[in-house]
């Protein structure tokens, strides 16, 4: 991905809120990656939704920089819990750490879903 000069505050880095929209990003291609959408979930009555972020930030990212999010997930109980690094490219420099952890909300009700368990190593 690359950094849009809109999503920069006037210190000319990145505004905290984008971290999240960048590792929400690369959750929902992540998740499609594996045939899984987040509407065709919700369709069938089943949302994902967080229920947590704890980010570190490293290294501000600037206008015009490019870089990749990476996740690894695991699931504790009923909670899927991603880890997601922000590396800033092309020096692969971590920008952002963050752990985002999201339940599944099946009719309403907290379960877990065949779906997101198959993401789980």
């Amino acid at each position: 991905m690359k950094v849009r000069d809109y999503e920069c505050d006037l210190q000319g880095i990145v505004n905290n809120a984008n971290y999240m929209h960048y590792c929400e990003h690369a959750r929902h291609e992540f998740m499609l990656s594996h045939g899984i959408s987040f509407a065709e979930l919700h369709n069938q009555g089943i949302d994902a939704v967080v229920a947590r972020v704890n980010m570190q930030f490293k290294v501000p990212l600037r206008s015009g920089d490019e870089f990749i999010c990476t996740l690894d997930v695991r699931k504790e109980g009923v909670k899927y819990i991603f880890d997601q690094k922000i590396f800033r490219l092309p020096d692969r420099v971590l920008a952002n750490r963050s752990e985002v952890t999201t339940v599944c909300l099946i009719n309403g009700r907290l379960g877990t879903t065949p779906e997101l368990d198959a993401l789980v190593p």
